[in-house]
């Protein structure tokens, strides 16, 4: 089935850009990482799987993201996290299974604390919830804290590609937001798929946030030699099934 794709206008004017695919529900929502687009593998994936499948799926660019509009360092976590409610709002009404990567993880958590009637079920890849305030945090030495304090920007060194900005407003925000250690008020089903080598997110981390959630139908996958990324092709049937597990309508 193809996908339809448009631009969802926000209240100040900013578009963000989105692709859809029609079928049943629960629509399956793609909630992307930090810097990450939603052209990447793991989304792709999930489009051609819902295609193939029937399935109602969505997946959209933050602002300052992919094809969406803004400037990247002018986002912040309220920002994007109101992106993703006006996608759940306006483009997958009805039950919605959110499928959120690194930032998207922490994203989907707010959302699914403002929308739980919405929100039948979670997929989490190595998420980073609290990222800005504890994975970033400790990196902020002497030269980073004072790039920060007098211009209000760090470039952060990344493993991926050329530094990035970081922003003041980004750290401070961040902070608003911070749900670790807990206790999460999410009681739908959650299934998190996290790499044991992951350099970014480290596996504890995203095993706290599985012990904080205040369902009991949470399962932590831990995939012992995966990365970040998650993306190779046992990575993606992993992150399938788990979506499958929960779209099934009840025995």
């Amino acid at each position: 089935m193809m996908e339809e794709s448009g631009f969802l206008k926000r209240p100040d004017g900013a578009r963000l850009a989105w692709r859809r695919v029609a079928g049943r529900g629960p629509a399956v929502v793609w909630m992307g990482g930090f810097r990450s687009d939603m052209a990447g593998t793991k989304a792709q994936a999930l489009a051609e799987w819902a295609g193939a499948h029937g399935q109602a799926y969505v997946r959209f660019d933050y602002f300052g993201h992919g094809e969406s509009d803004g400037a990247f360092e002018a986002g912040t976590i309220t920002r994007w996290r109101d992106d993703a409610l006006a996608v759940l709002d306006e483009l997958a009404p009805g039950p919605v299974i959110p499928v959120g990567s690194s930032m998207g993880g922490w994203i989907a958590c707010l959302a699914a604390m403002v929308r739980p009637q919405a929100v039948k079920g979670l997929v989490l890849i190595a998420p980073a919830p609290d990222f800005t305030e504890k994975l970033m945090g400790p990196e902020i030495d002497g030269p980073a804290r004072l790039a920060l304090e007098t211009d209000g920007v760090w470039m952060r060194p990344s493993d991926y590609g050329e530094p990035y900005p970081i922003t003041r407003a980004l750290l401070e925000d961040g902070a608003r937001w911070s749900i670790l250690p807990g206790p999460v008020p999410i009681e739908v089903p959650t299934r998190i798929l996290q790499g044991g080598a992951d350099p970014d997110v480290p596996w504890r981390h995203a095993l706290e946030l599985a012990q904080g959630l205040n369902g009991s139908d949470v399962v932590f996958h831990l995939i012992k030699d995966g990365d970040h990324r998650l993306s190779r092709p046992q990575d993606l049937a992993r992150m399938i099934q788990a979506v499958e597990e929960l779209a099934q309508p009840p025995a």
